[in-house]
């Protein structure tokens, strides 16, 4: 391949940095805005919407130009089309944290229910599994995957676990279920993006590896 290709290949994974950190930074600051009831921040992080989508269209054009100009082969065709597939899975992410702004502006101005159950610890965790995905990706190094499987094991757990403990509070106040409600919903947003950083995974192990496997 020449060297025109390469620069451009080099680009693109740039690319898919910066749309990972602005789809992880409104997962993030989405949760922060919950935690701390900051309507001002979660009206900003769902402004970000746009900017997000943008990223997508332009990142996709330019993959598809790559393909059809320098018609790239085995690695670096694998590169390409997971580039694509990354992009989609970002979205996702970018979306989930501005649904979780947009429970915090509905939420904002009530007491949470248990210091928000574990939420911001779930976020974290959430969040750091799209992080290493992409980590994985920018440095073709799959050692920052590798506990995949063990780490959305303990969002499921988290999961089951904050709804359990909502509805013993819904179950003790009933005016406390529209707010457990949402902290439900919530959890399987995060829940949800602990599995699009698998898919993350699965995707970046086939590029560097040439084998397709499923991180369950």
């Amino acid at each position: 391949m020449s060297e025109k290709f390469h620069m451009e290949m080099a680009e693109l994974k740039r690319d898919i940095e910066k749309m990972g950190e602005m789809a992880t930074s409104m997962l993030v600051d989405g949760v922060k805005a919950l935690k701390e009831q900051d309507t001002e921040l979660a009206d900003e992080v769902v402004s970000r919407k746009n900017r997000l989508a943008e990223m997508d269209d332009m990142i996709e054009e330019k993959a598809l130009s790559m393909i059809a100009l320098y018609q790239p082969m085995a690695k670096d065709m694998r590169t390409i089309g997971t580039a694509l597939k990354l992009i989609t899975y970002l979205a996702r992410v970018g979306r989930y944290g501005k649904d979780i702004a947009k429970v915090a502006e509905e939420l904002a101005g009530e007491p949470h229910v248990g210091r928000l159950v574990e939420i911001p610890y779930m976020a974290e965790q959430a969040s750091g599994m799209v992080g290493d995905a992409l980590r994985a990706f920018k440095e073709e190094n799959l050692e920052y995957i590798n506990d995949f499987t063990e780490r959305d094991d303990e969002l499921d757990s988290l999961r089951y676990s904050i709804f359990r403990e909502c509805l013993t509070y819904m179950m003790e106040d009933p005016q406390k279920i529209t707010r457990c409600s949402h902290y439900i919903m919530v959890a399987r947003y995060l829940e949800r993006c602990g599995d699009h950083a698998c898919k993350m995974a699965e995707k970046v192990t086939y590029m560097v590896t040439g084998k397709r496997v499923e991180i369950k």
